[in-house]
């Protein structure tokens, strides 16, 4: 039976609390989602507390995603009314594009405040997330100066700061925050792979399974080709699968081992480019 994966320390729900206190001193909330999985890292929480609030939904990482994927969901995202952002936050062209996209996002709101003679002000801006979804990374560059600390895992944010930017944007950064259940446990599975949960609170060997399905379904040639499998053995069982990676890897029945190097390499990209919530893609 595989590990149930649940991950909501005392910090988040500090933070939680905290971001419902500040919600009403900001104009629009950057809701960041991972473009490897743009469902699954949406917070109910949080898009409860957000309400009716003006929002700028940012897919970051898009680098590391399926294009196809990110644009049927940056789709999906608009058909719903949101003003969404795909982000390379690599991209030095950031600080300009998130600033514009914010106008768009507030531009009702703004217009509503010079009708009744309020003087233009910077935006005030919420930035929230899951951990590890990139927070810190788009803070820095929108400041344009290292000011928060990053690292690829989970936690590293743990208090609410203001900052300003140069491109007139007041930021109000928070830690990343989940949520206390995961009604379904794939969502809690696909927010571990991406680094979203602390890799102590899941099995490795169940997040390898979880992998070798998903890609026996999306993308087989990328397991096959980076472990040197035949089709004989990938069209076995995903257990006996595992095993033929453990011994092709040199780890003998060290199958923990052989996991967390699948598990590593998803991350670094080794398997390509991937998405792991799937929406229908149509060809323009």
């Amino acid at each position: 039976m595989a590990q149930i994966i649940q991950w909501f320390p005392g910090h988040m729900a500090k933070a939680f609390r905290l971001m419902r206190e500040n919600l009403k001193l900001v104009d629009v909330v950057f809701e960041l989602v991972d473009s490897r999985i743009p469902e699954s890292s949406r917070n109910p929480e949080v898009d409860k507390l957000i309400g009716n609030k003006p929002r700028l939904l940012i897919m970051t990482k898009a680098d590391l995603a399926d294009p196809d994927q990110t644009r049927a969901w940056k789709k999906h995202f608009e058909a719903q009314g949101y003003t969404v952002l795909v982000l390379d936050t690599r991209d030095p062209r950031t600080p300009q594009l998130v600033t514009k996209a914010a106008r768009r996002a507030v531009e009702a709101k703004k217009a509503a405040q010079l009708a009744k003679g309020i003087q233009d002000q910077p935006i005030r801006a919420m930035i929230s997330g899951v951990p590890n979804v990139g927070k810190s990374t788009l803070l820095n560059h929108l400041v344009m100066k290292n000011v928060a600390p990053t690292a690829d895992r989970p936690g590293v944010t743990k208090k609410i700061a203001w900052l300003k930017t140069p491109t007139k944007l007041e930021l109000l950064d928070s830690p990343g925050v989940l949520w206390p259940k995961f009604e379904d446990q794939n969502i809690g599975m696909k927010l571990a792979l991406t680094g979203a949960v602390k890799d102590t609170i899941f099995a490795k060997d169940d997040a390898a399974l979880f992998l070798i399905n998903f890609f026996r379904e999306y993308r087989p040639e990328a397991i096959i080709d980076r472990y040197h499998l035949n089709d004989n053995i990938f069209n076995q069982e995903n257990v006996d699968v595992l095993l033929s990676i453990t011994s092709k890897l040199g780890f003998k029945d060290d199958y923990d081992k052989a996991s967390e190097r699948i598990l590593n390499d998803l991350r670094k990209n080794k398997l390509g480019a991937f998405t792991l919530d799937l929406i229908e893609t149509k060809n323009d």
